[in-house]
């Protein structure tokens, strides 16, 4: 009885190997070749982030530093354009527009062509800009729609104005600011009674103890919501 049973474990042991093999001789290539592509994709990954990568966000973090100097001293026209030697914004978004610096460049370059009254400029790069920085991007939905507000758009400047106000709440001094101004331009701009009456009571319930939150009850009483 010993012995058949191990006979039959055997057998079934054998099994398992002849099926093995079998698997083994069917699909060994397609195996093979699945492992090299693998190898060769994660090769070529690690290769592109520590042999151009890495190195390309370090030279635009670099050819940055001079035009955050400037834009922090107010020098708005060598922060943008350069000032002979070092790279201003407009030339590290040609050359870098693919790195985190390059990026930052954007929000940096809207904000100065803003200033200048570069109005369509100041669009274009801070509509290209985008960061996981809820503080950053808040402040760039702002500017953009005090560029579009500038060209008359008006129906996108309250759009990002209101994006603005809606992106990072935590930050209440900033949010009821944005939402201020939304329901300002609203109001006097677009002269949208019903849109006005709508975002000073949003601002109202949702900062109540913001200066911007205090000043709502105001403005609803002009808008004849209080008698």
């Amino acid at each position: 009885m010993v012995e058949t049973k191990q006979l039959q474990e055997k057998d079934d042991s054998q099994v398992v190997v002849d099926r093995a093999k079998d698997f083994w001789t069917r699909y060994s290539r397609p195996i093979l070749i699945a492992s090299a592509a693998i190898i060769i994709i994660g090769g070529a990954y690690l290769a592109y982030k520590y042999l151009y990568k890495l190195p390309q966000e370090q030279k635009a973090a670099d050819a940055m530093f001079k035009a955050e100097e400037y834009y922090r001293l107010d020098s708005l026209n060598a922060a943008l354009n350069g000032d002979g030697v070092n790279a201003g914004f407009l030339k590290v978004i040609d050359k870098f527009g693919g790195t985190d610096a390059g990026n930052m460049a954007k929000f940096y370059a809207g904000h100065i062509e803003l200033k200048l009254g570069k109005f369509d400029q100041a669009a274009k790069h801070l509509k290209d800009f985008g960061t996981d920085s809820k503080l950053i991007q808040a402040r760039a939905y702002k500017l953009l729609g005090d560029a579009y507000a500038e060209q008359g758009k008006n129906g996108e400047a309250l759009e990002n104005y209101k994006k603005a106000a809606s992106h990072f709440t935590d930050d209440e001094a900033n949010s009821s600011e944005y939402l201020f101004v939304a329901a300002y331009f609203a109001d006097r701009v677009m002269k949208n009674k019903e849109e006005a009456i709508d975002l000073f009571k949003e601002l109202k319930q949702k900062f109540p103890r913001s200066e911007r939150g205090f000043e709502a009850e105001k403005y609803l009483a002009q808008l004849g919501v209080y008698n």
